[in-house]
């Protein structure tokens, strides 16, 4: 979603999801990652200081939109205070040079010490710009949420920016050989200008900026279109970016097949923590009672699983195991080198994927799948050679939960707990909604409950002591506190989710008048209303429309919860994995699942705190970190620099998950890289994998998660 405004701008909007799942992709957001310039070699930097607001700074220069800035002193450091507003939309301050403009060439991101010292939750952003910013273009935003009392870093990455897809012979992708000019991303040679504010508050806030700095050395990405003429083809047989090199990149089948041998050797010097249970819970730890299923319990003040054999239990998982993503090859034939579909041996993996957006979007297109043309190659057909190598590698890795949109077979080897999912596909939809996604399912359409419960019913997992629960759905268009309710009255007459709002109203006013007299509105009966799909968008509705809004998220997880408890009475109800939640809807899960999941792509979840009103279990569905060092042509949404630093950034995060009291596990997305020319569903083409398109692992990241691993359970 690309918003412009002025003169200052929205922040990044939370990506809903990845996978291919039923629902599945990234949100276009104003954030969202442009692929950064090549240059040469790597320029060497350690920092930069912007401000440091020590003497001659004087704060009565800086520009204002609907905010004070004043100097302060924290400790023996100078800061800059900031007290907004809450009347302009996006009261902030403006950071200039003090002549002309910063060449932030060498630096890898701009970074801002800040310290929330208001009594409210802040989310403060910043806007790093060229000339000609305008929220959306020549500019990039960022920003973090502090709790009351709290400091931390807000960081925004570089993006470089460059203008060239040959000429309209590169398409389909999220991230490209080169850089995307444009949207999300700068010139960092001619930085003006940042801004630093709040996005339309609802109350004052007060924050302490002490430092702004460039840091990190600049590393450009492997892959560049000027590495080779001709350009085409670009993708080697293996699916991989063809005309550059990098450690672990596959050369020849017998490399790959080499590699398998290799592996099974560090496997077995290397076969995962000693002080696991069978399930992967905390054998030396306190003995709770042993009640042969997965379950939550509140222990020293902290949150935790319990594994079956009463063992605490911190989820540390991937989703996405054994996936095989598709890319689409319609149009494409000059891009693949030795391209393996031709060989009637790996005609099992060519198909048709339907693209919900990009490209192809709409369609229904030939593609093909590298990924299991690479297995096939590597470990040959049939069997359960691999599925046995998986949960080999789970454990060795220190991985002890099997996450969403995974291979059922390797799930039902029942080596490692794993996660499943209720769906409400084939539910009626709610025809005024709207997402990113698709619409909301209308929880009042008989067919809801109905397919939930055949959805639980059909899976293998109910009541299987390795399944720890189920999530719902993903990444849901809960939209704010009145979205629903407004959809509802701009659905047709016959929505079932309409006539139960009408209802409501009818109880409560009578009259149409009472109606028309409360909201301002002018229907001549309930009839006219009910046949009306325009919405009231003044202040009057709003209590009647937020209830309602409630009413219907309480009626999802209710019916939720009762079909999986109906069918798998043993599971956990995990909720629907947020990725956008407003308080009411967090509210709503807290008062009917036994643990409420979000996914969040962001450095850290340390400090995340439930605002749904309630003490609640908390999972994390899904993070990642990714990095252009490898073949690759997008980081994904959270990226770094390089392998280490995901690595780096993989292992803060766990911990930070562990140490917050209200969490009990986070999971990977996704188990293996995107494919380099795109996954048919989105176009996304991230470097998120554990393992890389030719299944080799990253030594980097899984050294992370084995650290994590010993990690998690020490007190």
């Amino acid at each position: 979603m690309k918003i412009h405004q002025a003169p200052l701008p929205l922040p990044h909007m939370q990506r809903p999801d990845r996978g291919t799942r039923s629902t599945a992709a990234a949100l276009l957001h104003a954030g969202i990652l442009a692929i950064l310039l090549l240059t040469n070699s790597p320029a060497k930097a350690a920092e930069m200081v912007l401000f440091d607001f020590k003497s001659p700074f004087d704060a009565s220069k800086v520009p204002v939109t609907d905010a004070t800035a004043t100097l302060s002193r924290v400790g023996r450091t100078q800061a800059l205070r900031v007290e907004t507003g809450h009347h302009e939309t996006w009261p902030g301050i403006t950071l200039k040079p003090q002549q002309g403009t910063w060449d932030l060439t060498a630096f890898d991101r701009v970074t801002l010490s800040l310290s929330n010292i208001g009594p409210d939750k802040l989310t403060a952003h910043c806007r790093v710009d060229n000339t000609g910013a305008d929220g959306t273009k020549h500019c990039l935003t960022e920003s973090i949420t502090l709790n009351p009392g709290t400091a931390g870093t807000l960081q925004v990455r570089l993006i470089r920016a460059a203008s060239d897809k040959l000429g309209g012979k590169l398409f389909g992708l999220r991230g490209y050989p080169v850089a995307v000019g444009g949207d999300g991303t700068v010139d960092p040679r001619l930085i003006t200008q940042l801004l630093v504010f709040v996005s339309k508050p609802a109350t004052n806030h007060s924050f302490e900026i002490t430092r702004v700095r460039a840091e990190g050395t600049y590393v450009a990405p492997t892959a560049s279109t000027a590495d080779a003429s001709p350009f085409f083809p670009f993708i080697d047989t293996f699916g991989q970016y063809k005309h550059r090199d990098w450690p672990g990149k596959t050369h020849s089948l017998k490399e790959l097949q080499d590699r398998r041998q290799l592996e099974e050797k560090e496997l077995a010097r290397t076969p995962g923590p000693r002080d696991w249970d069978k399930y992967g819970g905390w054998l030396k730890g306190p003995q709770l009672e042993a009640t042969g299923f997965f379950r939550t319990t509140k222990q020293d003040g902290r949150w935790w699983l319990v594994d079956p054999d009463g063992r605490l239990f911190f989820s540390q998982g991937i989703d996405c195991v054994r996936m095989r993503d598709s890319t689409p090859i319609d149009g494409r034939n000059s891009w693949f080198e030795d391209f393996p579909g031709s060989d009637p041996a790996f005609s099992s993996f060519l198909g048709t994927g339907y693209a919900l957006h990009g490209h192809y979007s709409g369609k229904t297109v030939p593609c093909f799948s590298f990924a299991g043309a690479n297995l096939q190659r590597k470990y040959g057909t049939g069997g359960t050679t691999y599925p046995e190598l998986i949960q080999k590698r789970l454990r060795s890795w220190g991985i002890n939960t099997i996450g969403m949109w995974s291979d059922h077979e390797t799930r039902l080897l029942r080596r490692t707990p794993y996660v499943d999912a209720a769906s409400s596909h084939g539910t009626r939809m709610i025809d005024g909604s709207e997402g990113y996604w698709g619409k909301f399912p209308d929880v009042f359409d008989p067919t809801f409950a109905r397919a939930v419960r055949q959805s639980v019913k059909g899976s293998a997992s109910a009541n299987d002591p390795w399944c720890i629960g189920y999530f719902s759905d993903n990444e849901m268009s809960w939209g704010n506190e009145t979205s629903l309710a407004l959809a509802a009255l701009r659905s047709p007459s016959d929505q079932p989710l309409k006539q139960a709002f009408l209802a409501d109203l009818k109880a409560k006013y009578g009259e149409i008048s009472g109606l028309n007299a409360a909201w301002g509105l002018h229907h001549d009966s309930w009839e006219s209303l009910q046949n009306s799909t325009n919405a009231p968008g003044g202040d009057a509705a709003q209590p009647d429309l937020k209830a309602f809004y409630t009413r219907v998220a309480e009626q999802y997880f209710r019916t939720v919860r009762d079909a999986i408890k109906e069918v798998a009475p043993h599971q956990l109800y995990l909720g629907c994995r947020f990725a956008w939640a407003n308080q009411r809807a967090a509210a709503a899960a807290a008062r009917f699942c036994d643990v409420v999941s979000y996914n969040l792509y962001q450095r850290s979840v340390a400090g995340f705190k439930f605002d749904g009103g309630a003490d609640v279990p908390i999972i994390i569905g899904e993070f990642h970190f990714g990095a252009l060092d490898r073949g690759m042509f997008h980081t994904g949404l959270v990226p770094v620099a390089d392998q280490k630093a995901r690595a780096d950034a993989y292992l803060e995060y766990v911990l930070g998950a562990r140490s917050n009291r209200s969490i009990v596990g986070c999971h990977w997305f996704q188990y293996q890289d995107e494919p380099t020319t795109g996954r048919v569903y989105d176009e996304e083409n991230y470097q998120i994998g554990f393992v890389d398109i030719a299944d080799t692992p990253y030594s980097e990241l899984i050294e992370a998660s084995r650290k994590a691993a010993g990690m998690i359970y020490k007190p």
